[in-house]
C-alpha cells in the first residue's frame, strides 16, 4: 500500500488527512515514482477551500501537482526512463503521496546537482512565470514592473526576464528586498507613492507589467505606467481583468490557456532544470514538512511563508 493526502469536504487545512491507497501501477505511457518531495502551491489551498471552480466532491480528493522522486516502474510504451532514475514531475493529480503514477510526458530527468526539493518547487510557479513572460513577449530592451517579486512566481519571473535581457523593477516588502536584488531586480517597496518610486527607479519608462500580488495598487500602478494595456497581465485578479482592459493568466480568469500557453508552461520545467544544473537559476527553499503534516504546510503557505514549502512523503 501507498499513502496519500486527501480531503472529503471543502474547508480549512484541518480537512486534509492521510490515508492508505493502493500502490500505483503504471499504465501504458506512464511512469511510477516514489515521491521524495512534493511542492505545496497556493492553488492547492484555494482548491481545498473551494475558492476555485471544481467538481462536487463525491470521493476522497487528492492534492498536489508538482513533485520529484525516483522511478520505480515504467509502463508499456515508455522510453527514456527506467527504475532508479531521479526525476521531477508536474501536472499530477495527487502529488501529496508516497507513490504516484503519471504520464511520462510530464516527467523530466533530474540533472546532477539538482535536488528533489528543487525539482518539486518548479511546476506551477515556474510554468506560470515563464508562460506569462512569453505571452507578453518580454525580451531585450523591455522594462518589466513585477508586483510581488519575492514569491515563488515572482522570483522565477525576475530570473527569466533578466536572462532574456530585460530590466526588472519588482515590488516587495523591505524585509524581502535583499532577495529580490540578489536575483537581479531593482527592489521598490509597495505602498503609497509606488508609481513615483517606480518612475525614479526606471526613468526610461515601463513597457510591461505583471501582477502577482493581486492588489488594487498593483493594477492601478500598472495602468498608470504602461502605455500598452496588451502588455499588462494579472495572475491573481482574473475575474477583474476584462474590466481593466488587461490580460489575465490563471487567477480565476474567464479564458482557458491556449495550446501555445500550455506548451510554454510545459517547456518551462526542463528549461529550468537545465539552468539549475549549471548554476544559472536559484530556488529559495522554505520549510519542509512530513506528509502527515500537510495541514501545517498549507497553513504556512496561507500565512505567507518565505521560500518554497515542500512535503517529504518518503523521508
Amino acid at each position: 500500500m501507498a499513502q496519500a493526502i486527501v480531503y472529503t469536504e471543502f474547508g480549512g487545512p484541518e480537512v486534509l488527512h492521510l490515508t492508505e491507497i493502493p500502490a500505483p501501477v503504471p499504465g501504458t505511457g506512464e511512469v511510477a515514482i516514489r515521491v521524495e518531495a512534493a511542492g505545496v502551491n497556493p492553488i492547492d489551498a484555494k482548491l481545498r477551500k473551494g475558492l476555485r471552480a471544481s467538481d462536487p466532491i463525491t470521493a476522497p480528493r487528492r492534492v498536489g501537482a508538482d513533485g520529484a522522486g525516483v522511478v520505480t516502474a515504467v509502463g508499456e510504451g515508455v522510453d527514456g526512463f527506467r527504475a532508479g532514475d531521479a526525476v521531477a514531475f508536474s501536472g499530477a493529480s495527487g502529488a501529496y503521496a508516497t507513490d504516484i503514477a503519471i504520464a511520462a510526458d510530464r516527467v523530466h530527468p533530474l540533472l546532477p546537482g539538482v535536488t528533489s526539493a528543487q525539482g518539486a518547487a518548479l511546476g506551477i510557479p515556474i510554468g506560470t512565470a515563464y508562460q506569462v513572460l512569453r505571452s507578453l513577449d518580454v525580451g531585450s530592451g523591455d522594462t518589466v514592473l513585477l508586483h510581488g517579486g519575492s514569491g515563488s512566481v515572482g522570483q522565477a519571473a525576475i530570473q527569466f526576464a533578466v536572462l532574456w535581457g530585460a530590466t526588472v523593477v519588482a515590488t516587495t516588502s523591505e524585509r524581502r528586498a535583499d532577495r529580490v536584488r540578489e536575483l537581479g531586480a531593482i527592489a521598490v517597496p509597495y505602498g503609497d507613492g509606488l508609481a513615483d518610486r517606480v518612475r525614479a527607479a526606471a526613468p526610461q519608462g515601463v513597457t510591461v507589467a505583471v501582477d502577482a500580488a493581486g492588489t488594487d495598487e498593483a493594477i492601478h500602478t500598472s495602468l498608470e505606467l504602461v502605455a500598452d494595456k496588451a502588455r499588462i497581465a494579472t495572475l491573481v485578479r482574473g475575474r477583474d481583468a476584462a474590466g481593466f482592459g488587461i490580460r489575465a493568466f490563471s487567477g480565476g480568469g474567464p479564458k482557458p490557456l491556449t495550446a501555445q500557453e500550455l506548451a510554454w508552461r510545459a517547456e518551462a520545467v526542463p528549461v529550468t532544470l537545465a539552468l539549475l544544473a549549471v548554476g544559472r537559476f536559484s530556488i529559495e527553499l522554505g520549510a519542509s514538512y512530513a506528509l502527515a503534516d500537510a495541514a501545517e504546510a498549507h497553513a504556512a503557505v496561507e500565512a505567507g511563508a518565505d521560500g518554497k514549502v515542500t512535503l517529504t512523503p518518503t523521508a
